[in-house]
């Protein structure tokens, strides 16, 4: 591949779905889900993608049943726990961005933890995207940057699209290139609503259970044959593309 995005992204969408196919509880189809990340994240650092945030939990997803809440807190902290030792080794730094203060305690724990062991990768960055939703990170930011005005720290003059970026949460990483969503849905369901604004996407049939280093790929082949304007006109075949 001659042309790889900078920033992948990925809404992790079809575990309840994937389970329930196969007459199984939805948490299973969450705990298939873990598998196939630790797939994704190779490859990604195979390849050499510097960043990767995944969508692991969504501040609508408190919505669900709490049985399948509290076993995601679980899930969260297993993972951070078994996890560790082998993103460690793959040179991976782990970066969690959301409202973790709302997460269950060993939950919130494990995550920060984990983050910790792995702070001095450098290779992959994986940001874990977790009680993060795109409309409430535009809030807080907004609420900092007020706070802040009202401190005298900041003019709101001089406010734009730079100091809005500087405080999401995603700061100061890219934003995404492609951001690719599995289970067969097109919506980017409330996540990084800002920083897609010129993101290549990419919908998979597959269930992330069934989501692979194969399906990662064939992304970013199609990533590979788009043009990329940012709102500009193509340039003649002359000047090299």
């Amino acid at each position: 591949m001659n042309t790889l995005p900078e920033h992948v992204a990925i809404i992790m969408d079809g575990n309840g779905r994937w389970a329930e196919e196969r007459g199984l509880d939805r948490i299973e189809g969450h705990r298939a889900g873990a598998q196939s990340l630790r797939g994704v994240i190779e490859e990604c650092g195979r390849l050499g993608i510097p960043y990767l945030t995944v969508f692991a939990f969504s501040t609508e997803n408190w919505g669900r049943p709490r049985e399948e809440v509290q076993a995601l807190m679980t899930l969260m902290a297993e993972f951070s726990r078994s996890e560790a030792d082998e993103l460690r080794a793959q040179d991976v730094r782990v970066v969690p961005i959301g409202d973790l203060d709302s997460l269950s305690e060993m939950a919130r724990e494990g995550i920060a933890a984990l983050a910790r062991f792995t702070e001095q990768g450098q290779g992959l960055t994986l940001l874990l995207a977790v009680n993060y939703g795109g409309r409430s990170d535009l809030a807080q930011a907004a609420r900092t940057i007020a706070q802040r005005a009202l401190a005298g720290e900041i003019d709101p003059d001089n406010v734009n699209d730079h100091t809005l970026q500087m405080h999401l949460y995603s700061h100061p990483y890219p934003d995404p290139d492609l951001i690719i969503r599995t289970g067969g849905e097109w919506r980017l369901s409330n996540f990084y609503l800002y920083q897609a604004a010129y993101s290549e996407f990419f919908s998979s049939d597959a269930y992330w259970p069934d989501f692979g280093p194969d399906d990662l790929r064939l992304a970013l082949d199609a990533f590979e044959k788009r043009q990329r304007r940012f709102g500009g006109r193509p340039r003649p075949a002359t000047e090299g593309g």
